[in-house]
């Protein structure tokens, strides 16, 4: 073999394809967890709830007012027609959480359908991955338009899916491990700012380990274009036959 047949390495455009799939796996991620905006909108409905509660110890106000921006949320974004799933799902968690606390006339009740979310949430991460399906990769497979196909044509990336879903999992878990105490010993002021101080750092937490794991893991495979290229050479064929008809 002279040096002409010899494969050639190229450094730079081995660069440049891991930093294209970075990209795509934070663009992907970003995409799927609502970004700085989501996290903004899962924060302020609680937010506001515990700090007029703090300042005049009244449920309804809180429980209004908190509920009311929620649906401001959904109403601004149904306006500049983007996508509602974070605001809905925000909505509907506070309209739990207001249900609770007005059945029960106690504040921090307020807080419990988030944190039995939570728990189920965790729960499900776990169990999923233990049954062979880790729910992060359900979750983003469509997003990075793979589906399913992780589950039997690329198992290095469902590895990397299955430590992304033990890694939410845990984080999970350890989250409820500190909150579910505090509900019933803390008073409702106190439980609500450390529930407000633990909605963000153990989200983002989750999503970097997410991304250092699919980063790290083989690029997915493009189930659509797959079958884009199939109708298409399928079309060649039948015009193929056609013509020699």
């Amino acid at each position: 073999m002279t040096s002409l047949d010899k494969p050639t390495e190229d450094p730079q455009r081995d660069a440049r394809d891991a930093h294209d799939s970075r990209a795509v796996t934070e663009a992907a991620l970003f995409e799927a967890f609502g970004g700085l905006r989501g996290m903004i909108e899962t924060v302020l409905p609680g937010l506001l709830f515990v700090t007029i509660f703090t300042i005049n110890k009244d449920l309804h106000s809180a429980a209004i007012a908190a509920l009311g921006v929620s649906i401001l949320l959904v109403v601004v974004r149904l306006v500049m027609k983007d996508t509602v799933k974070h605001a809905f799902s925000g909505v509907f968690g506070v309209a739990f959480g207001v249900v609770f606390a007005m059945m029960t006339g106690n504040a921090k009740d307020f807080y419990l359908p988030g944190m039995l979310y939570t728990l189920g949430l965790a729960l499900a991460y776990i169990i999923t991955t233990l049954a062979g399906v880790p729910l992060i990769g359900l979750i983003l497979g469509p997003v990075f338009k793979e589906n399913l196909s992780w589950r039997t044509r690329n198992p290095g990336r469902k590895k990397a899916y299955a430590k992304a879903s033990y890694a939410w999992g845990l984080i999970l878990l350890a989250k409820c491990a500190i909150l579910f105490p505090l509900y019933w010993w803390a008073d409702t002021t106190q439980f609500g700012w450390v529930l407000i101080a633990l909605k963000i750092p153990p989200f983002l937490l989750a999503v970097w380990l997410t991304w250092v794991f699919l980063a790290k893991a083989p690029p997915p495979i493009d189930v659509f274009a797959e079958m884009e290229a199939e109708e298409k050479a399928e079309k060649e064929r039948q015009a193929a036959a056609r013509s020699a008809d």
